[in-house]
């Protein structure tokens, strides 16, 4: 054997050794990338559980914000239905308080010309169109004019009941 030969022998003997000893590049870098590999499945899951999370707050909260809608549309409902029912008793209140305040004027009126001695009944009951409504009247005028009242009136109840008197004979 030539001395090159052997020299080539060594190197490969040595070469071997040495490559069965340290690990190549490629071993080295294979184990890096199942290294990586498995760090990136595990933030994969991690993600996917993040994301599950997410999503699941996410309808919860969805549905939190529809029910609160849905709340909100009932008592805007209610509130829209109350403001009605305020509105027709503000109207209601505000045509007896026109209707208390002619009232007034009629007695502050019978009140002067009672001083005077010119007291009419027709007054009392004008507008009357039918016996009911005549009998509602008197109804009213009695509680308004009764003598047992503070502001009670017995001259204005004579004149009442002269006037409902004839006008009950005319209905009937």
């Amino acid at each position: 054997m030539n001395q090159s030969a052997v020299k080539a022998d060594d190197t490969n003997i040595v070469y071997g050794q040495w490559r069965l000893s340290e690990p190549s590049e490629t071993e080295r870098t294979g184990k890096k990338l199942s290294e990586e590999r498995r760090k990136f499945e595990e933030e994969r899951r991690q993600f996917e559980q993040e994301k599950k999370a997410f999503f699941l707050e996410k309808s919860m909260e969805s549905k939190r914000i529809e029910t609160e809608r849905h709340l909100f549309e009932m008592k805007w409902k209610v509130l829209e239905t109350e403001l009605r029912k305020l509105a027709s008793e503000k109207e209601q209140v505000e045509r007896q308080r026109d209707f208390y305040k002619s009232v007034n004027k009629f007695d502050e009126k019978l009140s002067s010309d009672a001083k005077k001695g010119i007291i009419s009944g027709r007054i009392f009951f004008a507008g009357v169109g039918s016996e009911q409504s005549l009998k509602k009247r008197y109804k009213d005028l009695i509680k308004i004019y009764h003598p047992d009242n503070m502001d009670g009136d017995t001259g204005a109840i004579q004149v009442i009941n002269r006037e409902y008197d004839k006008l009950k004979q005319q209905y009937e």
